[in-house]
């Protein structure tokens, strides 16, 4: 029997969307069943053209399934992703975890381990306020909040964020050690739903 996860983002240029994979890897390795799902875009056509890289991404990955409600429902774990929006989650995930009130008074969130990632274009653009923020949500939904914390090597290798994985955009796509320390993120959240659930292998 296997614990169900969640990874629930929104990305624009590919950044995010890497990590979610990334993190998504991770909890398979460690025995999850997996969602790896996209939010909707909010933006116009207008303003993804004016971006070559967003009109990109957005091309290349319009096979991954949009998010559902269902999908919080389904999951016993939630991993999500959102790059920084002025230091804060962007509007796109941010719309769909607006709209989780009803699960919210039902308690489908609560008890339930919850983590974050992130990418702003700069080290300190609000990579930290952003998970933090991602964490207030997790707090009103009751969630089990499950940071990487100091815990693995490859937390430190990808820039040392106790916090949720995060990447500097701006030095191009994530490398190997951000994506390895989103893949220990992704095995720890589901080492911990595991023991929640009575089924700790370890």
């Amino acid at each position: 029997m296997s614990v169900k996860v969640a990874v629930i983002y929104y990305s624009a240029t590919g950044a995010v969307h890497q990590l979610a994979q990334a993190v998504a890897e991770g909890a398979e390795k460690a025995g999850a069943e997996v969602r790896l799902r996209r939010v909707s875009e909010l933006a116009p056509d207008a303003a993804i053209d004016a971006n070559p890289a967003w009109r990109a991404h957005v091309d290349a990955t319009g096979d991954v399934e949009v998010a559902t409600l269902d999908d919080l429902e389904w999951a016993d774990a939630y991993a999500l992703g959102s790059p920084t929006r002025f230091g804060n989650v962007a509007a796109q995930l941010k719309q769909y975890v607006d709209t989780s009130g009803g699960l919210w008074q039902r308690g489908v969130m609560a008890d339930k381990p919850a983590t974050a990632f992130t990418s702003a274009h700069n080290v300190h653009g609000g990579n930290e306020s952003t998970l933090l923020a991602l964490y207030n949500t997790f707090h009103h939904w009751g969630s089990v909040i499950v940071s990487p914390g100091f815990t693995d090597p490859s937390v430190y290798a990808a820039g040392g964020n106790p916090y949720g994985t995060s990447h500097p955009g701006a030095n191009g796509a994530p490398e190997e050690n951000v994506l390895q320390a989103a893949r220990y993120q992704g095995a720890r959240l589901t080492r911990i739903a595991k023991r929640l659930k009575g089924l700790a292998d370890d």
